[in-house]
């Protein structure tokens, strides 16, 4: 069993407007995004499958050169090696479920 307190948990500043904090379990990780309305993920793609979460605010996700709206209560389901980019329209908070764990993001 792992206890996380998200309270104490420092958000890390990944790209302009862009914060996040991760939380990571043996085959998983999570990730709670914070975006500026106008902050930009560019273009990528990762050998992990995805599962976007909008919890609030509105961002817009191209895949394959076709740009998904997804408004706050949305969730997006992306492929392994899916290249994909993120677009904040608005203030946005976003959780992100990867598989397998993102050792890209894992500090500890």
């Amino acid at each position: 069993m792992k206890l996380v307190d998200m309270n104490r948990l420092e958000q890390e500043q990944i790209l302009p407007g862009l914060r996040a904090r991760f939380v990571h379990s043996e085959n998983m990780t999570v990730a709670y995004w914070n975006m500026d309305a106008g902050a930009v993920f560019p273009l990528h793609d990762h050998s992990h499958e995805q599962v976007v979460n909008v919890v609030s605010g509105k961002v817009e996700i191209s895949v394959k050169g076709e740009k998904i709206p997804l408004d706050e209560g949305c969730v997006l389901v992306l492929s392994p090696g899916e290249p994909h980019a993120v677009y904040a329209v608005t203030d946005s908070f976003m959780i992100d479920v990867f598989h397998p764990i993102r050792q890209d993001y894992k500090k500890e």
